[in-house]
């Protein structure tokens, strides 16, 4: 294994390298955030697609694809299919509003009064889904090493923690661009063909498993739903994917980077799935589904190459790791705290480049803060499952109304959208609390009842007024103050 040690320790090393390097380049709260929202096409889409293909869509896809074959990839498909709606039909408008959170662009649709108890129930989404990420580093390190699972998740917290906290968004963009790299030529380059190869190819995968395995709707058409409501609507409004849109340099990179992001994923789904599929054949009696990567990976692959895989593996957790934390550090310090503190600065107003430069330190502390929130929350929690799912439970029935609402509807208001977050979200917590944390039944309820809150109370209440909405409109066609920064050429 020393050879796999090696891959490792490179890797994590130079992911701290990158995170110093960033720091240099992080000079305003523009560049610190968003990357200076200047990402050209390139490390749009590879920094896009290593965010939203994390341990979940890595270790878990694969999982499911040994515990349902094919359909297995429904997971990750809605992943991509989430994707692909928001870069064809969203991403332009919301790269153009030129804001930092998702609570910012309520308050420039509603008038500024849907900031806090949005930023509450955002703020609650984005930690857990790093907690989630976090957890994971305990499965990849004892694979590794052999390591106790509160050491695996201080070391690899750590380590994220450490270059998100340093470079901000263009440490984790760069390092995204690494982890995408690494992702495709472990997974899809590597481990795909070896995995088929090993279990025979498709004709003696196809003999050792029931029929099942091969139908693209076996993993039953209500999950497959399911998972569009949670994972593809979750895609369009959550802050951790907006935070990467507002990095985007043009409308034309949100759009068509995303869109190449989007189809990567699709592409990514079936191959956990057929991966997943080629363990069943050669570990039928795994004690838990997730473990079939880990297991594959160890057993199958030759030295140095089973280094590289399990560095893909560790890629893909620390990219949706540190772009939770940023995105909830963001949402922490600028629609919690700042608003708290009554030092509101609203999404309208033009920043200068000077205080740019002192909100820096600001958002590194809270970087820093939620991070060792995080690595303590990961060693206290246990059920990755059930934290993911409350996570994006609250997200979507909260928050999907609202946003969308907002970005479709011009009839919507501010009492409206207030009483959708509040009534979607606890619906959605006693629903959980009634039918289980696993049910289906709380985001089918709770987003019914959000969208009737929405419409009713919208339709009982003023329209908004026509300054807001006027407002609203010149940001959506990209007239709005702009940050200074914003004028450098396009990154690739």
């Amino acid at each position: 294994m020393a050879v796999d040690y090696t891959v490792i320790v490179v890797y994590l090393v130079g992911m701290l390298a990158v995170g110093w390097w960033g720091m240099r380049r992080a000079k305003s709260k523009s560049e610190f955030l968003v990357a200076g929202r200047r990402l050209g096409p390139t490390m749009y889409s590879g920094t896009m697609a290593a965010i939203v293909l994390g341990g979940a869509s890595t270790i878990g896809g694969v999982g499911l694809g040994y515990q349902y074959g094919l359909s297995g990839a429904w997971m990750v498909f809605t992943i991509g299919l989430g994707l692909l709606a928001l870069s064809i039909f969203f991403s332009a408008r919301i790269a153009r509003l030129k804001v930092y959170t998702v609570s910012e662009m309520l308050d420039l649709r509603y008038g500024g009064r849907a900031g806090v108890i949005s930023g509450v129930v955002m703020w609650a989404y984005t930690l857990m889904l790093a907690v989630t990420s976090t957890i994971a580093y305990a499965t990849i390190f004892d694979v590794l090493f052999d390591m106790n699972r509160t050491v695996a998740i201080i070391l690899g917290g750590s380590i994220v923690v450490a270059y998100s906290t340093l470079g901000g968004m263009w440490s984790i963009t760069l390092t995204d661009m690494v982890q995408f790299v690494v992702k495709t030529i472990g997974v899809l380059l590597l481990l795909l063909p070896i995995a088929i190869v090993k279990a025979g190819g498709f004709s003696e995968m196809k003999a050792q498993l029931p029929t099942e395995y091969f139908d693209p709707l076996g993993i039953g058409g209500e999950t497959i739903f399911t998972y569009v409501l949670i994972y593809t609507f979750g895609m369009l409004i959550g802050q951790d994917i907006w935070q990467r849109v507002f990095t985007a340099g043009s409308d034309r990179t949100a759009k068509w980077g995303g869109t190449v992001a989007g189809t990567y994923c699709l592409v990514y789904a079936l191959a956990g799935a057929v991966i997943g599929t080629a363990a069943k054949v050669l570990y039928p009696k795994l004690d838990s589904a997730d473990d079939a990567f880990a297991t594959i990976v160890k057993d199958e692959l030759p030295m140095g190459v089973r280094g590289l895989v399990l560095a893909a593996a560790l890629a893909a957790v620390m990219s949706t790791s540190s772009g939770a934390l940023i995105a909830c550090a963001t949402v922490a310090n600028n629609d919690i705290w700042s608003r708290l503190r009554g030092a509101v600065t609203t999404a309208s107003d033009a920043t200068a480049s000077d205080e740019e430069r002192d909100e820096v330190r600001g958002n590194r502390a809270f970087i820093l803060i939620m991070g060792v929130a995080v690595i303590c929350t990961a060693i206290a929690l246990n059920n990755v499952v059930e934290a993911l799912t409350v996570a994006y439970n609250l997200l979507v029935g909260g928050l999907l109304v609202p946003i969308l609402g907002g970005l479709l509807w011009k009839r919507g208001t501010a009492q409206g959208a207030l009483a959708a977050v509040a009534v979607g979200g606890l619906a959605v917590i006693g629903l959980m609390a009634s039918y289980g944390i696993l049910a289906n039944e709380p985001i089918y309820y709770g987003l019914l009842s959000s969208l009737a809150v929405y419409v009713i109370v919208s339709l009982a209440t003023p329209a908004t007024d026509p300054a807001v909405l006027a407002a609203w409109r010149e940001r959506l066609a990209g007239r709005g103050s702009e940050p200074v920064s914003e004028s450098v050429p396009a990154h690739q």
